[in-house]
Formats: structure tokens, sequence, C-alpha cells
């Protein structure tokens, strides 16, 4: 089976493609056959070795990948679904090791894996697990009220746009930043207002709501900068574990795995793309010859939607 992993940190050239062997789907597990992964920022961060700390004591092949699509075709005994073999599926992976995404075939979890939106193609379906149960996470961590207001920073990436469109669902008021070129983007999301992106990002939006915003989004990583923005007891969401004790504000360090087995939520999520809460975006796709290219695309910047490797 072929995937795409490395043996050591680095760049993008470290990319290689292997063979792996197939696994086979034990009690509670399916195995999907993958036609797209999606690239994200995790996966770059894996490969460079930013989260080398994660892998400690775990041999290579190390395989990224936490978005995959495909089609199921195994599934182990006594596993309790309503999913079939021949079902076009879509999951987050909680990659590990040569556990990723970025192969031709992979085992989960029957609770992690739900059916692609209908009339959606694979590639499209694949960037909606992981940003999207991350969208989620990061609202009901923050728990906002019909009417509340909420800033979203990174705005324009796909975790940016999935907590937009979700918080509008919800009723809540949406501040968000963007660079120019961004803005009609971010405004076609639903966003209220709009703010200029940049380090004084937490003045942009204290000029609008003086008394700071119930809750924040953070995509844009901007922590200290950004959390001035938030009123005193308010909260903010950091999804790459950040905490700062402030004025009362409750910071919720946003941990996706913690919905790893949430095919319910999947499956919410899927019906909010048939409803059109949801907008999937896709950049661009690769071959898995070309992984280490769409590595080099993602991490140069400015993409907007996902990238997608396509088995």
């Amino acid at each position: 089976m072929r995937a795409v992993g490395f043996f050591e940190f680095g760049g993008p050239e470290v990319l290689q493609l292997m063979d792996l062997p197939e696994g086979l789907p034990g009690a509670g597990h399916v195995r999907v056959r993958v036609h797209a992964a999606t690239v994200n920022p995790t996966d770059t961060f894996l490969r460079n070795g930013s989260r080398a700390q994660a892998l400690l004591g775990i041999q290579p092949p190390h395989v990224p990948g936490m978005d995959v699509a495909g089609v199921i075709d195994a599934i182990g005994p006594n596993t309790q679904t309503d999913l079939a073999i021949g079902d076009a599926v879509m999951a987050m992976v909680d990659n590990q090791g040569s556990h990723g995404g970025y192969r031709e075939s992979i085992v989960l979890p029957a609770d992690a894996v739900a059916p692609i939106p209908e009339g959606v193609s694979m590639v499209h379906a694949a960037t909606l697990p992981m940003n999207g149960l991350t969208a989620r996470q990061t609202l009901d961590a923050l728990a906002l009220q019909t009417g509340q207001t909420l800033a979203v920073t990174g705005a324009a990436g796909c975790f940016g746009g999935y907590v937009i469109q979700l918080a509008k669902q919800a009723g809540l008021r949406v501040i968000a930043d963007a660079a120019p070129g961004d803005e009609a983007l971010v405004r076609s999301f639903g966003a209220d207002i709009v703010v200029p992106r940049g380090d004084d990002i937490a003045a942009q939006i204290r000029k609008v709501v003086p008394q700071g915003v119930d809750g924040l989004a953070d995509g844009s990583y901007q922590r200290d900068l950004a959390i001035g923005a938030v009123r005193d007891g308010g909260g903010f969401a950091a999804v790459r574990g950040w905490s700062m004790q402030e004025r009362g504000v409750a910071c919720h360090v946003i941990s996706v795995r913690r919905y790893n087995h949430r095919a319910d939520l999947l499956r919410q999520l899927r019906q909010d793309v048939h409803s059109g809460v949801i907008t999937l975006r896709v950049a661009a796709t690769y071959a898995p010859e070309q992984a280490s290219e769409a590595h080099r695309r993602l991490e140069a910047g400015g993409t907007r939607g996902r990238l997608v490797i396509v088995f």
C-alpha cells in the first residue's frame, strides 16, 4: 500500500513515497480505501519537528494527515454501525507514527467515521472533518449565547471560515479580521464587521466593540496580541496550547483529538454542508508524489481553501 511519510524531521523534501502493510479492522473498526487526504498546518508541524515531543518513543516512519475521505472496504467483527461496505465516508485521523491520513488505506474506529455530504466530491469532503470539528469544539468551549459577540482571527482560513459560519447559525454577532484582499471572502462567510488584520488586532476590535467581545477564536495564533480584545470575564479559545491568566478571561485550550470519536458531530457538520451553513473550499489537488510541493505551498502562506492529496 502506498503512503507518504518521512523518517527524519526536516523541510518538505523529507517527504517520500513508501510502501506500508495494509491493516485489517478489528472489533469496532472499519477500513477505508482513501481517495483524498487534506494537507493541514498540523501536518507541516509534524514534519518539521515542531511536534517532536509528541512522537517520543514512536518509531518512524511517520505519516502525516488528519483528514481523509474514501470508501469503506472492510468492517471488523462485532462492529455496531449503520455504515456498510461501499459507503463513501469521511473521518478525522488521530495520527500516530505511520497511522496518518496520507495513505491509500487506513483502519479507523467506526465511531470516528461518517458519510460524506451528498453531492460533494471526496476531495471537498476531506476538507471538513478536522477543521470542522475544531470549529465545533471551539464554539462549544466558549459557550456563547444568542446575541453575544464573537471575534475571529485568521478568518480567511479554513478553521476561521467554519467558525464564522457556525457562529452565525448559532445567532452570534461576529467580528472578523481580514487583509484587504480577503475582506469580501470573510464577509461572504457572514461576518457582521470586518476589521484590518495585523498586530494591533485587539485595538482594531475595541474600536468597534469598546467594551470588548464576549469570546474570541484565535485562528491566527496571535495570542497575547489578541486577548486584549476580550472583555473581563469573557472567553478566549486557543488552538495551539496557549494559556494566560488575565482579567478573569477563561482561556480554553482546544484539542480536537478530544472529538476524535464524535461521528455524531461529523454527521451534524455533514448536514450543515447540505443546508448551506458551511462552505467547503479546495485550493488545489496533488498526487502523492507531489506531497512535498503541497507542503511548500502551504508553508509559503496565503492559501485560501485546502490543499488535498488525491490517491
